[in-house]
């Protein structure tokens, strides 16, 4: 299948390569053409990779994963073209973080509304389908880094893009009696809220490899 993954921070290159190694040509989009970071991933990713313009990927994707920071998504999905996302499913993996007052980050949108429903209001024909945002980012497409039962969400307002996301996610290595159907876009606030917690567990801990289980 032919994916676009738009950014080239650790969640776009984890993700990317992850895709890779599963058979998929993936175009990772970034501001420029020539992005460094972008260029160096092709060249480690192999024949299967590409590089190029947020557009260009949007173009070249069925799919598209958004792994660009929260703050700059809705700037780099213009930059995409909405006639370049209009009925394909955009994996949102964002979240709203604020660095603006250091560390640790609030949130720019919470409670009432949130990035992912930003998205899809911006975008209305585009399915846009939140998940793994609440997880890092090397246990995102390698779940058993964190031992034992644990659980990712999603949330959409389209079921066909969320069965879609969900065998994705399960190509990731998530069984499937772990991913959680949350409902439609607006639980996305609940998803991305969580970070604020995620976020203390992370200093606390050490590490972001751990997770949540829902015990019932």
């Amino acid at each position: 299948m032919r994916i676009a993954v738009l950014g080239s921070g650790m969640v776009g290159t984890t993700i990317a390569t992850k895709l890779v190694a599963l058979g998929h040509e993936v175009m990772m989009g970034s501001r420029t053409a020539d992005n460094e970071t972008a260029a160096e991933w092709v060249a480690s990713a192999g024949s299967s990779a590409s590089q190029g313009t947020f557009a260009d990927a949007a173009a070249h994707g069925e799919l598209l994963f958004n792994c660009t920071a929260g703050a700059g998504s809705l700037e780099a999905l213009e930059m995409a073209g909405a006639e370049n996302l209009a009925g394909k499913t955009l994996v949102d993996v964002s979240n709203p973080l604020d660095f603006s007052q250091g560390m640790p980050p609030r949130l720019f949108v919470c409670s009432t509304d949130s990035l992912a429903e930003q998205i899809q209001r911006g975008f209305p024909d585009t399915r846009v389908v939140q998940a793994l945002n609440t997880i890092n980012h090397e246990v995102m497409v390698e779940p058993s880094r964190v031992p034992g039962e644990h659980d990712v969400f999603v949330c959409g307002n389209d079921a066909a893009a969320k069965r879609e996301v969900v065998g994705f996610v399960e190509s990731f290595g998530w069984p499937p009696g772990s991913i959680h159907d949350l409902g439609d876009i607006s639980a996305a606030r609940g998803m991305e809220a969580y970070l604020l917690l995620w976020l203390r567990l992370r200093g606390t801990l050490g590490t972001g490899h751990f997770n949540i289980e829902v015990v019932r």
